[in-house]
């Protein structure tokens, strides 16, 4: 039987973060291209991202046909485009001026996903590319990666945003993060816990 869900956020009963959902307000347009199989990936921080930020889209997909409709979309659109990917060519977000209204395309998905959608979708090279300086490593402490520069879509989002206004407070999403990796930690037996704490 499936474990009955939260009517508003989505996530387990047990699980809820209303309680850390703050709605947040930005002139920048987030676009997340997903990988299928993040889909119903319980630790999947774009479910998140969309609670604090309802106007983010979320577009499934693989291949140029799944994203047909984006790309129309991107043509038509006069906001100035840019793919978050670090990359020989990418430009370092924190040194870059925006205009006002942009677009920010984020790939969803593990490293070896996340090449594969770029792979398979060659128009996005059309579009700059960005990466972030870090200064630190990710919280999203309840997923193991295989580089120590990778960040949740979510953390990424974040960080592109306040490069993009500095002033903004990016604390609704830091702190909607941090709910979950909390929870995700006090919900684990405690042998299991040092492993994603260590």
């Amino acid at each position: 039987m499936a474990r009955p869900n939260c009517p508003k956020c989505h996530y387990p009963l047990k699980a809820c973060l209303c309680e850390s959902i703050e709605l947040m307000r930005v002139s920048t347009e987030l676009i997340v291209l997903q990988d299928p199989s993040e889909v119903g990936h319980a630790k999947n921080s774009v479910r998140l991202l969309s609670l604090v930020i309802s106007e983010t889209r979320v577009l499934v997909g693989e291949g140029p046909d799944d994203f047909a409709e984006l790309r129309q979309y991107l043509d038509a659109s006069t906001k100035p485009v840019y793919l978050v990917y670090p990359s020989d060519k990418s430009k370092n977000a924190e040194e870059e001026r925006f205009d006002d209204e942009v677009i920010l395309l984020l790939l969803d998905g593990t490293w070896r996903k996340a090449y594969k959608l770029l792979q398979l979708n060659p128009w996005l090279l059309q579009y700059p590319s960005l990466h972030l300086d870090l200064q630190s490593g990710s919280n999203y402490t309840i997923r193991k990666a295989s580089r120590s520069d990778s960040l949740s879509t979510l953390e990424a989002a974040a960080m592109m945003l306040k490069a993009i206004d500095p002033k903004m407070s990016v604390t609704p999403l830091t702190r909607a993060l941090s709910a979950m990796v909390n929870q995700r930690l006090n919900s684990m037996p405690a042998s299991v816990r040092k492993r994603y704490e260590s």
